[in-house]
């Protein structure tokens, strides 16, 4: 069977065709700078050369509906029609607690995720309207939804739950849900058989780095804590989102902007973090070549995102009680040498050791860390679209 895996970002959308039988990529692709001029999808049918499709796309549905003509396309396409799609899965960012796994799409697992719009405002959207342009393409073909936030189910209350009254989590399922999880999965596992050990036997902290950012802690195969919480606005200085603040800024500048809630969350989500610090881009790539310039307000926006990235890390140790292993993944940690870097060499009091040779590697598999160091460094190019292929199968055969 053929599966299409649809995953919208904040400010991308990946795919992937995939032959289920063998598991082998059919076709795949990259539209990237949603939102953001430049944009264009990187579209390659596997065993050809990879085609460069530049459109303005202002928001996700263009993307889709660029992709799916590129797919079906008689000249760059894979299939001859749609007609040759199985099923597809959708990665769907918040679940809340009415999904704990996968689900074939229905009306009601719809309206769940409306649901949590208000909980996901950056990423429900644009999944949702995913779904609904392949389902007015290919009506009669079965589609699944994974959630991120499922993998971080198995977080105990300690680690979920927030110090506000207890009926308000009663009431509202106020808690940390986390968010990348079907990534965080993939790479925790895989580096787990990389390193030849039993996941269970480990100790991990995976770094999900990119225009949206979160970091895991990985105890036994489960997940213990992440940073991302009741929405994905919370943890790590993000490409517009805040990160971590004191909750009393929110009130204070409402009041002092004359804001009301709908634009104080647009503030929080849509203009800070690196776009916010450097005034530039929420793209890294933006903001790294102003920095290279001399821009100090840039380089600001790197360095803190860096800070970030190295607190969570030492934290998830201690919660831990150590480290066996540090995953980097995503777009910045799988193509940032520089990252990476500043994170392994600021705990070298923990034993980390990484190769400076083998650190400059972009968007490949391998261990950066020195043959001696005490806490193993890999960088895992995330494959969350097969994860996303195999629960869609498991539930569509």
């Amino acid at each position: 069977m053929n599966i299409l895996v649809i995953n919208c970002g904040s400010s991308s959308l990946k795919y992937q065709l995939i032959d289920m039988d063998n598991e082998k990529e059919l076709a795949k692709g990259l539209a990237e700078r949603i939102g953001i001029e430049g944009s264009r999808v990187k579209h390659e049918v596997i065993g050809k050369e990879k085609v460069i499709i530049e459109k303005p796309m202002p928001d996700h549905k263009r993307a889709l509906e660029i992709v799916i003509e590129s797919l079906a396309d008689d000249e760059i396409g894979a299939i001859k029609s749609m007609d040759e799609i199985g099923a597809v899965g959708h990665r769907v960012v918040h679940g809340g607690e009415n999904f704990t796994k996968s689900e074939i799409i229905d009306d009601k697992v719809m309206e769940g995720i409306r649901e949590c719009i208000d909980i996901a405002p950056l990423h429900n959207p644009p999944n949702i309207m995913g779904i609904e342009a392949c389902q007015e393409i290919m009506p009669n073909v079965p589609m699944v939804a994974v959630f991120d936030t499922a993998f971080h189910q198995t977080m105990p209350k300690v680690s979920y739950l927030y110090a506000l009254p207890y009926e308000l989590y009663e009431k509202y399922g106020i808690r940390r849900y986390g968010a990348h999880g079907t990534s965080h999965n993939y790479v925790s596992h895989r580096a787990a058989e990389i390193l030849g050990k039993d996941l269970k036997d480990l100790k991990m902290v995976t770094c999900h780095l990119g225009n949206g950012s979160s970091v895991s802690a990985v105890k036994d195969g489960k997940c213990l804590d992440t940073s991302m919480g009741f929405t994905p606005l919370e943890g790590l200085i993000m490409g517009t989102r805040t990160g971590d603040i004191d909750p009393a800024i929110v009130p204070f500048v409402m009041q002092k902007e004359n804001l009301n809630p709908e634009e104080m969350s647009d503030l929080l989500n849509k203009k800070s973090g690196v776009l916010g610090i450097s005034g530039i881009s929420s793209d890294f790539r933006d903001v790294e070549n102003e920095a290279e310039k001399g821009n100090e307000r840039a380089q600001l926006a790197l360095d803190m995102f860096k800070y970030s990235v190295l607190k969570y890390v030492g934290a998830y140790t201690a919660a831990m009680n150590g480290v066996d292993a540090i995953v980097f993944t995503a777009g910045v940690g799988e193509n940032s040498p520089e990252d990476r870097e500043y994170v392994c060499d600021a705990l070298e009091y923990l034993g980390v050791k990484i190769d400076s040779e083998k650190n400059k590697v972009r968007g490949k598999e391998t261990i950066i860390s020195t043959d001696d160091s005490k806490v193993k460094v890999l960088v895992v190019p995330t494959n969350e679209e097969l994860m996303i292929a195999r629960d869609t199968l498991n539930l569509v055969k």
